[in-house]
């Protein structure tokens, strides 16, 4: 009865062990809640909360009285540029995987998300993410507005409503996160965020999931402040340098 009682727990130890090692082989799409229930929020004191929604709120409030005329400009170009909304809107999943509503300017055809399928096999980052740098969905306009970041500006909204933060990381779709390993669902331990060390690390050409994973965590580990504002005064440089856009 004794061995019995220990090679089951043998079994048990062996089997966690097989779920915390990381996944070699193609991820296996798991239930949403199954998978954001692994998620660790990182805890932060209620000064450290309070500065950081202070930095989004008054730089999203700024940013966007700044820029009126350029989200003017821009809505008239993407309207210009075909059928569809100016505005494309997407759920996506935030702090502990919470759900929200996610808008950037339209910079492809109306009917992209249909057409994302038929065009998997040509996705160039590894992991459980999508990025083709020459999408044949992306509309003249909207090739413009990525290379210069200007289709993010909408998420200056999402920012003021505290669906994301000025600096984190990217926010991903549900039909992402369900193939993410406990390992990589961490990155939705913090709030995401419109840049991040991604975006000033190398944006596109880093092609790896895992790379983009480690930075996120990185900088939750590393955080502060001055890290964010580090990391907004970097952005408009990367963005100019138009280096990995896509």
């Amino acid at each position: 009865m004794y061995g019995a009682s220990t090679a089951w727990a043998e079994r048990d130890q062996a089997m966690a062990a097989i779920a915390r090692a990381p996944r070699k082989t193609a991820p296996i799409a798991r239930a949403l809640f199954v998978v954001t229930a692994e998620i660790r929020e990182l805890t932060r004191s209620r000064a450290q909360r309070l500065a950081k929604r202070t930095v989004d709120v008054c730089g999203s409030v700024l940013a966007l009285a700044l820029l009126a005329p350029l989200f003017v400009v821009t809505m008239l170009a993407v309207w210009l540029s075909g059928p569809g909304p100016v505005i494309f809107v997407q759920d996506r999943c935030g702090l502990n995987g919470r759900p929200f509503r996610f808008y950037k300017f339209r910079t492809m055809v109306a009917d992209a998300e249909a057409r994302k399928a038929e065009l998997a096999h040509l996705n160039e980052v590894s992991g459980p993410a999508f990025k083709i740098q020459r999408d044949p969905r992306i509309t003249r306009i909207g090739a413009v507005l990525r290379k210069l970041s200007l289709d993010e500006l909408p998420q200056l909204w999402n920012v003021l409503k505290g669906d994301m933060s000025l600096v984190g990381p990217r926010p991903p779709t549900p039909s992402e996160v369900v193939y993410y390993t406990t390992h990589q669902v961490q990155r939705l331990g913090i709030m995401p965020g419109i840049t991040g060390l991604w975006q000033v690390s190398g944006r596109s050409t880093i092609a790896d999931f895992d790379q983009w994973v480690e930075l996120d965590l990185r900088y939750a580990r590393t955080w502060s402040v001055w890290l964010d504002l580090a990391i907004i005064f970097k952005t408009p440089l990367a963005v100019l340098r138009m280096r990995g856009a896509a």
